[in-house]
């Protein structure tokens, strides 16, 4: 006999972990023979264009605690303000330049680090030009759904000023959250998933 509708359960949820580390990046699980490398390992080579970067990003929980089985995916322009895609119709990107990377934070400090360039300044729908900016997804246990933000730089004021998306958050004391520091040659940047300093998520 069929259970009436009115009788029926919500299904468990289902989070990212801890397989995701098994299926996108098999040879940092100690996994070999999937691929030579992890894909998205690499962006950049000798010939990419632009100036290179290298981007430290932390996940932290409520508490502060970096969680170390996070994976974090970037794309971005080029050095040109490109997009290494099908639908780029502006002209064509640095064939040189990903402008895709995946990479899983340390099992022991929660880091990951990409070794990127710094993108160039890409239109609004409107044609405003935004701040260079790089986007971010982030999956790990108990993430339900991944989670979609942006990270614009410290050593950028003006474009930032004048970025559409950032001058649309309501709360400004909350743009600061998507803004990576400068230290010598990289940039810092923490993903607060709740708490205070939570940064500012966008819907995918």
């Amino acid at each position: 006999m069929a259970q009436s509708l009115d009788r029926l359960k919500e299904s468990p949820s289902q989070t990212a972990g801890p397989y995701v580390h098994i299926g996108l990046t098999p040879n940092f699980c100690g996994i070999a023979g999937v691929y030579a490398s992890d894909l998205g390992a690499t962006m950049v080579n000798d010939r990419t264009k632009g100036e290179r970067i290298k981007l430290n990003i932390r996940v932290l929980d409520g508490t502060g605690t970096p969680l170390k089985d996070a994976l974090v995916e970037i794309w971005q322009a080029d050095a040109a303000g490109l997009y290494n895609s099908p639908a780029e119709m502006r002209g064509a990107a640095d064939p040189n330049f990903l402008g895709w990377g995946r990479c899983p934070t340390d099992m022991e400090t929660g880091l990951c680090v990409f070794e990127t360039i710094k993108p160039g300044r890409v239109p609004f729908r409107d044609g405003r030009l935004m701040a260079p900016h790089i986007t971010l997804w982030i999956v790990a246990r108990g993430i339900n759904l991944g989670l979609h933000t942006r990270l614009y730089f410290s050593d950028e004021e003006k474009a930032n000023g004048e970025d559409p998306i950032l001058a649309r958050i309501e709360h400004r004391v909350r743009v600061p959250t998507l803004v990576a520091e400068r230290q010598g040659d990289d940039y810092v940047f923490d993903v607060h998933l709740q708490g205070e300093k939570e940064t500012v998520f966008f819907d995918s």
